[in-house]
């Protein structure tokens, strides 16, 4: 019987105060927020074209991710773990994975103390097309920042996950 994925827990093992990265890996592209200084918002960055394989070198993908958390002086990277409602991986979980793997691989060879945690994911990028309907984003212009918006739900989640742990720990 397969193991089931198991995404991390926020807070536990967290890095302490700034800005974390939070990555929506899907096969075609992938959306990537930021939060702010205090890890207490997330807004969306960008969406970028997927193509790192399961074989072969980086693509442009990873490093462009790598990229940003220099850019952004991230200490958290927060990459989204598709699972059904059940709990059980998606079709989807081994292109998180691997991209997960790869941007953590890439880090630890930079020296880098940056993390790349797996967040649960389920239901983000309906939220993030619901959220944009509702704001009167029309279907052809929202398919161009759905990523970014699934990216925000994913990282947003994680920060509230993140804060209600530390607030637990220094009351």
């Amino acid at each position: 019987m397969p193991t089931q994925p198991t995404p991390d827990t926020p807070g536990v093992n967290d890095p302490g105060p700034g800005r974390r990265l939070g990555v929506d890996v899907g096969t075609v592209r992938i959306g990537v927020a930021v939060s702010d200084s205090s890890a207490v918002m997330a807004t969306p960055v960008e969406t970028i074209a997927r193509d790192s394989g399961f074989r072969g070198p980086d693509g442009s993908d990873v490093d462009r991710i790598l990229e940003l958390i220099q850019e952004y002086g991230v200490v958290e990277v927060v990459v989204g773990l598709p699972r059904t409602l059940q709990g059980h991986g998606s079709q989807s979980v081994k292109h998180a994975r691997e991209i997960a793997f790869r941007v953590q691989r890439r880090l630890k060879r930079a020296g880098s103390p940056c993390p790349v945690r797996m967040a649960d994911e389920r239901l983000t990028t309906v939220s993030a097309t619901a959220a944009l309907r509702a704001s009167g984003v029309s279907e052809k212009a929202g398919r161009k920042v759905i990523d970014q918006a699934a990216a925000v739900e994913i990282l947003q989640a994680w920060l509230d996950g993140r804060q209600r742990v530390v607030d637990k720990h220094n009351p």
